[in-house]
């Protein structure tokens, strides 16, 4: 192999809603290789293997080493670069998600500390990220699998967080929420419905909802169903009545005008869209 290589993977579905491999891979980079400045649309965890480089974010400079790791959070100007005379080989993996924020509010990572200094686990991140790009492909099943790797490897960052786990967090708040939803979104359920079942009141779960993923309960019910219908309308011949219904719409005329605002274009548009786009691929 060249002394510089890079190899790859990028996902062209992304159609998993908690969780989702963006992209992964490892390098060795040339003296000097940069990304950057710029931002991403989702997270992005760098794990440096062997050698040296530098990352810039939020007028900030940290200097990296071997077992180090960074996190690029999406929307956030960013620029990293390997060093002129040891540039370092590093691993990676993008990804996003309902999750990712939550769970990333569970381990040392921080926008304000997105470095973290753990020589110790070099091994175990390395074999980490490894695995989830050797379980890259393009079908259901690898999206499934790289997922499920994730989920691992984020676990490994939890599990030596110095953060001390509370049972009754905005986090656990919402994970159970999302697990509520994730069971009963086809169903007619209200915010009032997923408090009573989380346990707290709505004021408590929307402050919570805010607090760790940016939007409200109702926010992100709304768009899980919509995540759902574009699903159903892109894979199966149901009818938007059918549709709307079995993601929890008991009116289809306020799913078409829910949908049309948050995708831009009617139910049976969107549809036809996919289906035109499609016979030209």
């Amino acid at each position: 192999m060249d002394s510089n290589y890079k190899n790859s993977y990028k996902n062209p579905k992304k159609e998993l809603v908690s969780l989702c491999v963006y992209n992964a891979g490892f390098q060795k980079c040339e003296a000097l290789h940069q990304w950057g400045p710029g931002i991403r649309d989702h997270y992005l965890i760098h794990h440096i293997i062997t050698g040296k480089g530098f990352f810039q974010v939020s007028g900030n400079t940290y200097e990296l080493n071997e077992g180090d790791t960074f996190l690029v959070y999406p929307q956030t100007e960013a620029t990293y670069y390997a060093d002129a005379k040891n540039p370092w080989e590093y691993a990676w993996v993008g990804f996003s998600g309902s999750d990712a924020a939550m769970i990333l509010k569970a381990t040392d990572f921080s926008p304000s500390s997105p470095v973290l200094f753990t020589s110790s686990l070099k091994d175990d991140i390395q074999s980490h990220l490894m695995g989830i790009y050797e379980a890259c492909g393009n079908g259901f099943v690898d999206s499934v699998e790289m997922t499920g790797r994730l989920y691992c490897t984020l676990a490994l960052f939890m599990k030596h967080s110095s953060k001390v786990e509370q049972t009754n967090t905005a986090g656990s708040y919402v994970q159970t929420a999302i697990a509520y939803i994730s069971a009963n979104y086809s169903y007619p359920i209200t915010v009032e419905d997923i408090a009573n079942y989380v346990g707290v009141s709505r004021s408590h779960l929307f402050r919570s909802f805010e607090r760790v993923l940016q939007k409200s309960p109702k926010e992100y019910l709304t768009s899980f169903r919509i995540k759902e219908a574009r699903y159903l309308l892109e894979h199966s011949s149901l009818s938007i009545t059918a549709i709307a219904n079995s993601v929890g719409f008991d009116n289809g005329l306020y799913f078409s005008k829910t949908f049309h605002k948050a995708v831009g274009v009617p139910p049976r548009e969107y549809r036809q869209e996919k289906k035109n786009h499609d016979s030209r691929h």
